[in-house]
């Protein structure tokens, strides 16, 4: 019995590692090539199978099980419709799409366009760092399904991409236990969705560091199936 214990702290030190590198978007920023994330989840889907099979009441046993479904979640900072009290926004409650979670909300640390535009007023975000403002936006944690969920909704790679950027959070509500939780000041970082191509004119349109469908610039959004 005490062999199982000294090997199930050694497992459970070894799933904190993993989690860590699953978790991360510097490993995440990699996945064009090499699924790293997939890889590292079957390691730790091994780890904790024999844990359970070795000592199933065992304390570490029943924290690989919360390790299991928080690696499962991926941190999405949004800026446009889907924020909260914007029109796409409940498509990240819909559990036909997946599960989501709000974390907290934050600005982006470099500044990048932020505008309005096409016939239907879509926000877009384009990876030109320096120009526009630091951008406003919200967190959100999100299981695979709804981010193949939001990568088919944003056609990704035709006309947007997935990025990883640096922020700077405002607010952090997350609760779940077990989880780092990231005060106001904090640098992070997570997947955006930025565009995969524009028109030239498009960086000369005004920019804008807080999105609302609603805003004074008149620009409402009008296109249902667009994010």
């Amino acid at each position: 019995m005490e062999g199982a214990g000294v090997m199930m702290s050694m497992i459970a030190s070894s799933l904190v590692s993993i989690q860590s590198l699953i978790t991360s978007s510097r490993v995440a920023s990699f996945m064009p090539t090499i699924d790293h994330r997939a890889f590292l989840i079957n390691l730790l889907s091994l780890f904790a199978s024999i844990a359970l099979v070795v000592a199933p009441q065992h304390t570490a046993a029943k924290e690989m099980v919360r390790l299991w479904s928080s690696v499962l979640m991926t941190r999405v900072f949004v800026y446009g419709t889907l924020k909260k009290g914007q029109p796409n926004n409940y498509r990240m409650f819909d559990s036909n799409n997946g599960k989501a979670e709000y974390l907290g909300s934050a600005f982006t640390i470099q500044k990048y366009p932020l505008m309005i535009t096409t016939e239907y007023n879509i926000p877009f975000l384009l990876n030109i760092p320096g120009q526009g403002h630091r951008v406003h936006g919200e967190i959100y944690k999100v299981d695979d399904q709804m981010l193949k969920f939001l990568d088919t909704f944003k056609s990704v790679p035709t006309i947007y991409q997935r990025t990883v950027v640096q922020l700077e959070v405002k607010e952090w509500v997350g609760r779940m236990e077990g989880e780092e939780k990231l005060s106001p000041g904090r640098i992070t970082e997570m997947f955006v969705y930025t565009t995969t191509t524009y028109k030239p004119d498009w960086p000369l349109l005004p920019c804008y560091e807080s999105y609302d469908s609603e805003g004074d610039h008149g620009l409402k959004y009008s296109y249902e199936e667009s994010l």
